[in-house]
């Protein structure tokens, strides 16, 4: 059943903005979200630096608005100039709606939206910016500098328990919720040619078994660990890494690791992960991972930290493995014994598909948002309609 189309005052459409640091995070992590909200009516635009992606946005009816002052990182002189810029888009398009999301334009874009009198203003948490074991003086500076931004929001949603938790004290329990993440289900479908065309691309075997990490190229996805145990586990597989490097990052690496491959971004992910038979993500942090969302949705054998963002992707022994971030002695347990147990291989990437398929469909979360659009438009008495 379609979900009700909402329009604005007059029954105009309604104007629906997102904000991200950069331009890929709104082709990658929320190109479905985009695509919902074209689909219900809205004027929906992109707002972010700009950058290869921004055409790929327009070729499916997205306008962007660019910044291009804004950064990944904290720079005071330039985040000056980027809220001069973010405030001058706001007040060009005049949004009903402003989605933020990624850190540092979730905490600039609540502010900003709230300042320049945007009527709703909703931020997504794809992930709390500190872990446990991180200094005490960076978890403060993050749950401060969110619990601040959060004041400014009309509704706060989360990918993940935990970061609500520990967020509770606040964000009040009626504008928060938990809605997870999920990815285009309708991607992953591939057959065995799509498998075997990549493989030989890659001069890889029938019988050797290929294991893969997808991410951006940077210390805290685990990178160094995982060529830790491709050294450790030689002959026994292949070991390659697919995702673009990131050199804005502290963490960022330029060298090579000895015992991977590192592949660069590629286009073709479907076929990436038909061609994988092990997939593994040794990261330090993350939101919910969308990789290995993916390659559950593909039904493949998974290793994953055992952190906030993995968790939510499986159970330890169920659907998956997990190990502790940071221990290239456990990530190599791990894996080789996957590589070793067939049975499990299979086991472990059909329920972990079965899960997928339950669990991870983006439209279902995207239709969240604009259920939580709708509810503070009514919590704010705004004269929108339902068509």
């Amino acid at each position: 059943m379609p979900e009700p189309r909402l329009r604005g005052p007059g029954g105009r459409p309604l104007r629906v903005a997102h904000l991200t640091t950069v331009d890929m995070s709104l082709h990658l992590l929320l190109a479905t979200e985009l695509k919902v909200d074209l689909e219900a009516g809205f004027e929906t635009y992109g707002i972010s630096a700009p950058g290869p992606y921004v055409d790929r946005l327009q070729a499916i009816g997205v306008r962007h608005e660019p910044l291009p002052s804004l950064t990944r990182s904290w720079h005071p002189r330039a985040d000056l100039a980027a809220g001069r810029e973010l405030l001058a888009a706001l007040r060009r398009i005049r949004p009903d709606v402003l989605h933020t999301h990624n850190p540092k334009t979730g905490v600039l874009g609540r502010v900003l939206g709230r300042l320049a009198g945007v009527p709703v203003v909703v931020n997504t948490c794809h992930g709390l910016w500190a872990q446990a074991h991180d200094p005490l003086a960076r978890r403060a500076f993050v749950l401060g500098a969110e619990a601040f931004a959060g004041r400014f929001s009309h509704a706060e949603l989360y990918q993940n328990a935990e970061d609500r938790a520990a967020l509770a004290r606040a964000v009040p329990a009626f504008r928060s919720r938990v809605v997870g993440n999920g990815v285009d289900l309708t991607r992953f479908e591939t057959g065995p040619a799509v498998r075997a065309r990549l493989r030989a691309e890659l001069g890889v075997a029938d019988d050797e078994l290929l294991v893969g990490g997808v991410g951006r190229r940077v210390a805290e996805k685990g990178i160094r660990e995982y060529a830790e145990a491709a050294r450790a586990l030689a002959g026994k597989a292949r070991f390659v890494w697919i995702g673009p490097d990131d050199p804005d990052k502290s963490d960022a690496l330029r060298e090579a690791e000895q015992g991977v491959a590192f592949l660069g971004s590629r286009d073709d992910m479907p076929a990436v992960y038909a061609a994988l038979d092990l997939f593994v993500l040794p990261s330090y942090r993350e939101g919910f991972s969308r990789s290995a969302m993916e390659a559950a949705a593909c039904g493949l054998p998974m290793v994953l930290s055992d952190i906030r963002g993995c968790r939510e992707i499986g159970t330890h022994g169920e659907h998956l493995l997990l190990t502790p971030p940071g221990d290239a002695r456990a990530l190599t347990a791990a894996l080789d014994r996957l590589l070793t147990e067939p049975g499990l291989r299979a086991e472990l990437g059909t329920a972990a598909r079965r899960r997928a398929l339950d669990r991870f469909d983006q439209r279902a979360v995207a239709r969240v948002s604009l259920q939580t659009y709708a509810a503070v438009a009514r919590a704010r008495g705004l004269p929108w309609t339902v068509g």
